[in-house]
């Protein structure tokens, strides 16, 4: 009888304490697109900084919002940090975000690199220029992507396919520029001016310039710095045949995209998220960024590293980003009515 008394008071005790704990853990989950490489030091100096602890799950970009949108209510995650303002809109619109007020995010991120109602913020930048053969094409036959679709370059082309979200969302940039019926007859003429049917990654189009499959090729400066800065011996001597030309200069500048991330709609969490995005946001994170994964950041006082002040300075596409989203259905269509697979 004795044990009996006992034994629910010795219960109600680890309850207690394990309710405090709980209550007192200080967490923030990430579902994060980047591979942990790429995030994982900023995220050590975060917690380092702030006692709070990242728990990192990484994954495919698109499933990880499938995977928010099969957990609904009940998933963990505090935030979704992936690449492409396609991706983010794409989870705003399934109502997987939430809406953030912070003066930080607001102070620190320019107005266009971020959702117009505050669901998701971008952290670092990624243009998505020209790039071209040094040896064999003259520079000076360059000038914009709407002359991409010049004759001139028929056969010479290499780019990705239409189901990827980097081209759709540099299409739509070409739509809010010149309008939908231009853009489509632009779409065409690219697709006549392919080199061979697109696939793989940005990567392999390098790689098929590099080898004489095209002259031209259409990536993200991110996927060159890392060829270049890569282990990998064949990969930096395909990058170091590669050039950078910055289209569109004389107009409205390159297109760029970001990577970014949003507060998710059921955040346990939502005090640690907003925490960590505003870090990410600050000075130290975006040097970071430029310094060690190659990409820009999202301001100009950040100084950036030797790859990428390599290529120059150059003037970006001013378009709101969050537009390139909304407009993402509509470049999909266009893209295959102009036989863009």
């Amino acid at each position: 009888m004795q044990i009996s008394r006992r034994f629910p008071h010795c219960i109600l005790g680890l309850l207690l304490a394990c309710s405090t704990a709980v209550a007192s853990a200080a967490e923030v989950n990430l579902y994060s697109a980047r591979i942990e490489a790429l995030i994982k030091p900023l995220l050590d100096t975060f917690t380092e900084q702030t006692g709070i602890q990242v728990n990192l799950v990484t994954g495919d970009a698109d499933g990880l919002i499938q995977r928010l949108k099969s957990e609904g209510r009940n998933s963990p995650a505090d935030i979704l940090l992936t690449t492409d303002v396609g991706r983010l809109y794409r989870a705003k619109e399934a109502n997987l975000t939430q809406s953030v007020e912070s003066a930080t995010l607001e102070q620190n991120i320019p107005v266009m690199y971020r959702d117009d109602s505050n669901h998701w913020f971008g952290l670092s930048l990624r243009a998505r220029p020209i790039l071209y053969v040094k040896d064999k094409v003259d520079p000076a036959e360059l000038s914009s992507y709407e002359d991409l679709s010049d004759p001139k370059w028929k056969g010479k082309i290499c780019i990705r396919s239409s189901s990827n979200v980097y081209n759709q969302s540099m299409v739509a940039s070409l739509i809010a520029a010149n309008g939908l019926e231009a853009t489509e007859e632009w779409a065409k003429g690219l697709v006549a001016n392919f080199a061979m049917p697109p696939r793989g990654g940005d990567r392999d189009q390098i790689k098929a310039a590099a080898a004489g499959q095209c002259d031209l090729a259409i990536a993200n400066t991110y996927y060159l710095a890392g060829m270049l800065t890569s282990d990998d011996e064949e990969q930096r001597a395909a990058a170091e045949k590669m050039a950078v030309f910055w289209p569109n200069q004389d107009g409205r500048g390159a297109h760029v995209n970001i990577s970014g991330a949003a507060v998710t709609a059921s955040a346990p969490n939502r005090d640690n998220a907003i925490a960590l995005l505003e870090f990410l946001s600050t000075d130290a994170a975006q040097s970071w960024y430029a310094r060690e994964n190659g990409e820009y950041p999202i301001r100009d006082n950040i100084e950036i590293g030797p790859v990428l002040s390599s290529w120059g300075t150059f003037k970006a596409d001013p378009v709101e980003l969050y537009k390139l989203g909304a407009g993402n259905g509509e470049a999909l269509r266009l893209m295959d009515r102009a036989g863009w697979r």
